[in-house]
Formats: C-alpha cells, structure tokens, sequence
C-alpha cells in the first residue's frame, strides 16, 4: 500500500495532542444543529477529541462543548461556528481540558450517562 503525503498530513492533524481547548458553543437546540457543527470539523479534516451537549434552561438552547487540539488553524475555525445560523455564543477556554476529561473519565468509569450527575461527582471529587 502507498502512503500519499496528505494521508500522512491528515493523520498528524488528526492525533491528539496535550495541549488543547474546550471550546462551547450556546446553540438553538434542535434537530440538525450537531450535524451542522460537526460538519464544519470534519470538511477542514479538524479533530475533534471530545464533544459533550447539554440542554439549557427550558431546553430551547443547548451547550455544546468541543474538546480541541490547540493549533494554528483554531481561531479560523471559531470564526467559521460563528457564521452558523443556530450558534448564539462561543467562549474558548483553554484551561477546561482536564475539568472536560475528568467528566469523561467518570461517564466512562462508571456507565453512568447522567452529565449533571458526573459533573457534581467531579467537582465534589475536586474539592475533596
């Protein structure tokens, strides 16, 4: 089998590194909005290691939160999620990796696929 550069170009883009970010994106929640996010992603062969969504409030909007490999093309892509018609706000954070990986660990670890439930755990893991 032949390795084409941009095969191996594609693969060191899509490894996960240590440095990274989450960002979160407040969207309107409803059918096809993931699709639409994760679309932009995967159409600029950009990683995405961890993607975890939440409804907000009356469930009307939801937070998505991206955990993301921390490179140059970043910024390009938040302007892009900022473009969408259903994203209504996007914060990056770039010290909320490990809080992402410890709520993923805990789903993981414990089946348990109650978000609220695995973020109390944790912050109280936390601050114990």
């Amino acid at each position: 089998m032949t390795t084409h550069a941009s095969d191996t170009d594609r693969a060191d883009r899509a490894s996960p590194t240590p440095n990274g970010a989450v960002v979160r994106l407040l969207v309107r929640n409803h059918a096809g909005v993931m699709s639409h996010v994760c679309g932009l992603f995967a159409r600029r062969a950009f990683n995405v290691d961890g993607i975890l969504c939440v409804p907000v409030g009356d469930g009307a909007r939801s937070a998505i939160l991206l955990l993301v490999p921390e490179d140059a093309r970043l910024e390009q892509m938040i302007r892009q999620l900022a473009k969408l018609e259903d994203v209504l706000d996007i914060e990056r954070r770039p010290q909320a990796r490990q809080a992402f990986a410890a709520v993923a660990e805990h789903v993981a670890r414990s089946g348990d696929c109650d978000v609220g439930a695995a973020v109390r755990s944790t912050a109280a893991d936390s601050a114990g």
